[in-house]
């Protein structure tokens, strides 16, 4: 069922292998359909657990007063947003840069509806962010990395555009591991490769999007490769923590 990569002119798509070039325009292209209802399939898909996750993750950022961070694949905004929410008395000066003006158009909306006007919201690609050099204090990217066709570049580029000293912080889910690979695996694939697929096509009307996404999380390498990776492109330091029993990590890297 999976295929695996021969050269860098193909890469994976999920399950599928498409033409290096066109992964991004098609992961653009997705994530243009289901912006509307990005946020209720988060709810739906991870019942709830998403928004633990990222409370937690931004209570890991060992903020400090008047940082500047950047959110890279920062999509809706959940990140920005939560951080603005939870950090005010820091006064953060956060920037969101995401693939999809659709999905940046959704996040706005639901940060001014927050009342939350001091977020910058830019189009941009992770493999060529448009930022100086040493810009950020933090460098932040959550549920993202997996969708970003060369995750060796993007890391280069967002430990670039980190200052010196500065901390990068990754969330994603991880391939399957632990209790989910041996006792609860048949239940675990039931639940993602069948229920999320169909939630998918009755709530967003895009059956293929969530395929593709589900597809992308057991393609994506296990924590320790991730920490090799991260470490061989700009980062001094790296470690990583397996959140709810392994479906999802942390990263965190110094450069």
């Amino acid at each position: 069922m999976e295929h695996t990569t021969h050269n860098n002119d193909y890469t994976d798509f999920g399950f599928k292998t498409v033409k290096t070039k066109l992964k991004t325009s098609l992961v653009h292209e997705i994530f243009s359909n289901v912006s509307k209802n990005y946020d209720l399939m988060n709810d739906l898909m991870s019942l709830g657990l998403h928004r633990c996750w990222k409370r937690s993750f931004v209570e890991a950022l060992d903020l400090r007063p008047n940082m500047t961070i950047l959110d890279v694949a920062g999509g809706t905004g959940d990140i920005a947003i939560r951080i603005n929410t939870d950090k005010t008395y820091l006064n953060p000066n956060i920037t969101v840069c995401d693939l999809t003006y659709d999905m940046l158009q959704e996040g706005r909306k639901k940060a001014i509806n927050q009342g939350q006007l001091n977020i910058n919201w830019h189009t941009g690609n992770a493999e060529q962010l448009p930022y100086a050099d040493s810009s950020f204090d933090r460098v932040t990217i959550a549920f993202g990395l997996r969708n970003i066709t060369n995750k060796p570049l993007a890391l280069a580029e967002m430990s670039r555009v980190l200052k010196p000293g500065g901390k990068w912080f990754c969330l994603e889910f991880s391939p399957p591991s632990g209790l989910i690979n041996g006792p609860l695996k048949p239940f675990y694939n039931a639940y993602s490769f069948h229920l999320i697929p169909w939630i998918g096509e009755h709530i967003a009307k895009d059956r293929d999007a969530y395929q593709y996404l589900i597809e992308s999380i057991r393609k994506f390498p296990t924590q320790e490769v991730l920490q090799n990776t991260i470490l061989e492109n700009g980062f001094s330091t790296c470690s990583f923590e397996k959140w709810a029993g392994g479906i999802v990590s942390l990263h965190k890297a110094t450069k």
